[in-house]
């Protein structure tokens, strides 16, 4: 008999729930647990994350096969064939168990006319695959799987290596480690993962940072429940040492979900007085839940950093994270439903939110104090220029330099382009508050 819950129709479910507008981690979190076995999860999840990234060519290619487009009740059979397409051209799938599955999947959905038009469309590719795909490929944003105008924003950002940046964004993501170096070294770790047959290198930027040869269930990661280890990118992990906080220290992290900065401050300096603030509450429930599998506690607060109010803002912190709301530019390839959720016209809003936030924050900072400016972004307008214009602003300001050996200075902080070192994309610039 089959399956009600197999992985093309839940990859197809997640999809649809993506293609109208949804977060692709929300989407999978809700929807995976469907699937028992951890092999068909896993191959959901390949389905899901493989047709995000190469989203722009399959839906090229499905636009020149269909013959009118599908109605918007239909986007579940629009993932389908994205999904179908997908096996076709990029996973080790045998064309015809790619074809009969995913046109059977429609089926498993409750959408019994879909399977001939599945079924179809995919073979009707496999006949024209070599003179569709130059035909769609001639628009480069389709050929280099990127937004036109993210494209082009990489073009004119590193025009002697754009594509490079583009390559490493459409790229499968490391799995990267921090270390606990409150209990063990990193490479103390280093030889329980040799011990355990698990392949992994050092992140030369970071202090306790580890890229894993090959990405593995955290289960199997020696000590991860006991604390020993966090999943975070090389990228992220500069954001604490950066910040570099003292023991006994007031120190608010003032974007905090899903708390793995939150961690890493409290993992770097004993007896540290930590505030994570988050807008969203529920959110607040993952910052709670990593620290606890750490053994660290924390005040938590629901607030938005925009309009500061409540108890957490009384205070005058020593030192201040502030990884503001962004576009999120830099961490496509691990996250790559931003390719598709991502507009040109969302940039403008979110760089008046930051410089709102920034501007709220700072008066909480001491004299004499930290904060540190971080995105994952790659976009000037929100890195370099709205760290520029609230200098411009604020006499109280200046800007403290980051000497460090990786990333590329920029007119003000320093910018990790993504893949560098394996890292993901983000920014830093380090100001201080002027004593008075």
């Amino acid at each position: 008999m089959a399956k009600k819950h197999d992985s093309r129709a839940v990859a197809a479910r997640i999809l649809k729930e993506v293609l109208g507008g949804h977060s692709l981690s929300e989407a999978s979190a809700r929807l995976l647990p469907q699937l028992e076995d951890p092999k068909d999860r896993g191959l959901a999840q390949e389905l899901c994350y493989g047709v995000m990234r190469w989203h722009p060519q399959l839906e090229a290619l499905t636009r020149q096969l269909l013959k009118k487009p599908l109605k918007p009740k239909d986007l579940d059979i629009q993932a389908l064939l994205f999904i179908g397409l997908y096996q076709l051209l990029y996973l080790r799938v045998a064309d015809h168990a790619a074809v009969h599955e995913s046109a059977g999947a429609a089926e498993r959905l409750g959408k019994r006319w879909a399977v001939g038009l599945v079924n179809g469309v995919l073979r009707a590719f496999q006949r024209q695959q070599e003179a569709l795909l130059a035909k769609v490929d001639a628009d480069p944003a389709v050929r280099y799987r990127m937004p036109a105008w993210l494209l082009q924003r990489i073009q004119q950002h590193w025009p002697q290596n754009w594509q490079e940046t583009v390559e490493a964004l459409n790229s499968r993501p490391p799995m990267s480690l921090r270390v606990n170096q409150q209990l063990g070294s990193r490479d103390d770790y280093l030889q329980k993962l040799a011990e355990n047959g698990i392949g992994a290198q050092i992140i030369e930027a970071t202090r306790s940072g580890i890229v894993l040869d090959q990405p593995l269930d955290v289960g199997s990661l020696p000590g991860f429940d006991d604390g020993l280890v966090s999943v975070q990118d090389g990228g992220a992990q500069l954001a604490a040492e950066l910040l570099d906080p003292k023991p006994g220290e007031l120190v608010l992290d003032a974007c905090a979900a899903p708390g793995g900065k939150s961690g890493h401050l409290l993992e770097l300096a004993q007896g540290l007085q930590l505030t994570a603030l988050d807008v969203d509450g529920r959110r607040l429930l993952r910052v709670q839940e990593n620290l606890e599998r750490l053994g660290f506690s924390a005040t938590l607060d629901e607030g938005d950093a925009a309009a500061p109010s409540g108890d957490w803002s009384a205070q005058a912190y020593d030192r201040i994270l502030l990884d503001v709301p962004c576009s999120s530019t830099g961490v496509i390839r691990r996250h790559p439903d931003i390719k598709f959720l991502r507009r040109e016209e969302d940039i403008a809003p979110l760089v008046e939110l930051q410089r709102s936030i920034l501007t709220a924050i700072w008066p909480l900072l001491k004299p004499g104090g930290r904060l540190l400016y971080a995105t994952c972004s790659i976009l000037p307008e929100e890195n370099e220029q709205q760290v520029a214009a609230f200098l411009a602003a604020e006499e109280s300001a200046r800007e403290c330099g980051i000497d460090a050996p990786w990333g590329e200075a920029c007119a003000l902080g320093r910018q990790i382009r993504p893949g560098d070192a394996s890292m993901d994309g983000f920014y830093y610039a380090c100001l201080e508050k002027r004593a008075k």
